[in-house]
């Protein structure tokens, strides 16, 4: 698909983002999300104790690829470069919770609405680098290890060897800090923990999460 690209601006086509981001949260809601909105980029809630319940207890995905801890960014880090930052797109979808909760019986709906999220990421930020917000990068939901690779005995990239999917792989928000909950929550969208004893029964839904940092 050919796309339209913008000739670099010194000031990165800023007179124009308050229209590009509102056209990449109609891109989000287009490509299957079911709510997104622009916030500013302080407005992203970082805390070490996301991360470190990815340690306690211990999450499946923990070392096992590149993009999950301890192997990528630390919240601290993402928390500096934020500074830098004044707007992102953040978007939800709404899944049925029996995706969510880790059942045999649905690991290809579960890996499928794990893909769709990623590839809605990539997709907006992709949008954002053409139009000259070339700085942009955007975070998914979950293990991208498990999502892309959970066929495979390894990740590539921890053997330093490429990606398999190098564009579209990336951290979970989650991965580097980023506390979705408070996040969603904030948004006034309904979202609902579910862990691994979780019975679909009682969630009244799913939910996934992913945002781009455009500018």
């Amino acid at each position: 698909m050919s796309r339209k690209v913008e000739k670099i601006t010194v000031d990165r086509q800023e007179g124009r983002l308050p229209q590009d981001l509102e056209r990449y949260v109609q891109k989000a809601l287009e490509m299957g999300a079911t709510h997104a909105a622009v916030i500013k980029a302080e407005e992203i809630p970082v805390d070490e104790r996301v991360t470190l319940k990815c340690q306690v207890p211990r999450c499946f995905g923990y070392g096992a690829g590149a993009h999950c801890p301890p192997n990528t960014m630390k919240p601290a880090e993402l928390r500096e470069i934020l500074k830098k930052y004044h707007s992102a797109v953040v978007f939800t979808m709404d899944v049925p919770p029996e995706v969510i909760v880790r059942n045999k019986a649905t690991i290809k709906e579960r890996v499928a609405a794990y893909q769709k999220v990623y590839k809605l990421v990539s997709e907006v930020e992709s949008l954002a680098f053409y139009d000259g917000h070339y700085l942009a990068f955007g975070f998914g939901a979950g293990s991208c290890r498990h999502t892309f690779c959970g066929e495979q005995e390894s990740c590539r990239a921890l053997e330093g060897k490429r990606c398999r999917f190098s564009l579209i792989s990336r951290p979970s928000m989650e991965a580097v800090g980023i506390d979705v909950y408070q996040l969603v929550a904030r948004l006034g969208w309904e979202i609902y923990p579910i862990g691994s004893g979780a019975k679909p029964e009682d969630m009244p839904k799913g939910v996934l999460a992913g945002i781009v940092i455009v500018q």
